[in-house]
């Protein structure tokens, strides 16, 4: 597919462009011609086709508009250029439209290079494809006349095309027909058999095209001008030359992290350095922590914590004062009971001594 193309050329370029250098040359409606970058159809361009009634060696320079109208067109309706404005070159030998141009309208349209846009989504980046060494691309066309309600005969082309070439299948499936060297273009050019343009009417495979990717402002009409072919820096090179910098990075700090995991098993392993040798054992065995500060070590010597040694001696301690203390309480409830019993025996005899049972059994 061709729908956009740049055609900055000036107006004697064209013949050298379409190898027809030397031949009797007449030009046609050439005022009309305005070069631009971003040309679309519904245009005029400078197209080179055979002189109406020539001997084949004779041409003309013909203005004409980009989009066919056919010439069987209902005169009053409105042209739609953009309807035709490629046709396949698979099958113009069986569409009315271009089969009956087939024999006496093949024309060629000279540019620097085309535009083609490769879909990602719902975006479109558009590409701008030209030869290497920026000489003029040649397209094979097709033109018609056709006259409106008016009476103004009104002269259009189509592009043909081909399927893309292996090196342009990743951007589109289709691609103008481009006619490389003075060989082809005269095949097209002249009164050639049917079978023999076949010949011609296929994908470019030639290393010479180049492409690079373009502003998508350019996918306006109204943008024109050199910014239309300026290379841009596609966002996708933006990410992967962040990506790539932090892959950088990530492998720059791998030995420090190897480093730290190293040190920690080693502080883990091996026994710990001289500062740590020198701090204070606790009674209790404790390992002190590298990591503890002498303000903390102080805050915890302040705390009273009995020893391995010293907690069974508490316990007996313990026990011991309990035991004490339950006996002093049986010392006070058995004196409280010979209390009792020593008022009654004085309440019953009247005797100040106080008689044991010795006494009572022995006076019996």
């Amino acid at each position: 597919m061709c729908g956009r193309a740049r055609c900055s050329l000036r107006a004697d370029d064209i013949p050298r462009a379409c190898h027809r250098i030397g031949a009797a040359a007449r030009t046609v409606d050439m005022e009309r011609y305005r070069p631009s970058y971003n040309v679309s159809p519904g245009a005029y361009l400078p197209v080179v086709r055979r002189e109406d009634g020539g001997n084949g060696e004779s041409y003309a320079i013909h203005c004409m508009r980009w989009g066919l109208i056919p010439s069987f067109t209902n005169k009053n309706e409105k042209p739609d250029f953009y309807r035709m404005f490629n046709a396949r070159s698979e099958s113009v030998g069986e569409k009315a439209s271009f089969r009956r141009l087939l024999p006496k309208s093949r024309c060629l349209v000279a540019v620097e290079g085309f535009y083609e846009w490769k879909k990602d989504g719902t975006k479109k980046q558009p590409y701008y494809i030209h030869f290497k060494d920026d000489r003029p691309l040649v397209f094979a066309a097709l033109y018609d006349s056709w006259k409106n309600s008016e009476g103004e005969i009104l002269y259009t082309f189509t592009i043909l095309t081909t399927s893309a070439s292996s090196a342009l299948q990743w951007l589109h499936d289709r691609m103008p027909v481009i006619l490389g060297d003075k060989g082809a273009v005269d095949t097209w050019l002249n009164d050639s058999p049917s079978s023999k343009i076949d010949t011609v009417l296929k994908p470019y495979e030639n290393s010479e095209l180049v492409w690079y990717p373009v502003t998508p402002a350019m996918g306006k009409t109204s943008f024109n001008g050199p910014e239309c072919i300026k290379e841009i820096k596609l966002k996708e090179d933006d990410r992967s030359s962040i990506s790539k910098f932090f892959i950088k990075k990530e492998i720059k700090e791998e030995p420090t992290s190897r480093l730290e995991r190293s040190t920690c098993e080693t502080v883990g392993k091996e026994d710990p350095p001289e500062r740590v040798k020198q701090l204070p054992e606790s009674q209790d065995k404790t390992v002190v922590s590298p990591f503890i500060t002498s303000e903390d070590l102080d805050f915890k010597s302040s705390i009273y914590k009995p020893s391995l040694d010293e907690e069974p001696k508490n316990k007996a301690k313990r026990d011991r004062e309990e035991l004490l203390a339950g006996s002093d309480a049986s010392t006070d409830e058995n004196k409280q009971l010979h209390s009792g019993r020593a008022k009654k025996a004085n309440l019953t005899s009247g005797d100040d001594q106080q008689r044991t049972l010795f006494s009572y059994f022995g006076r019996k």
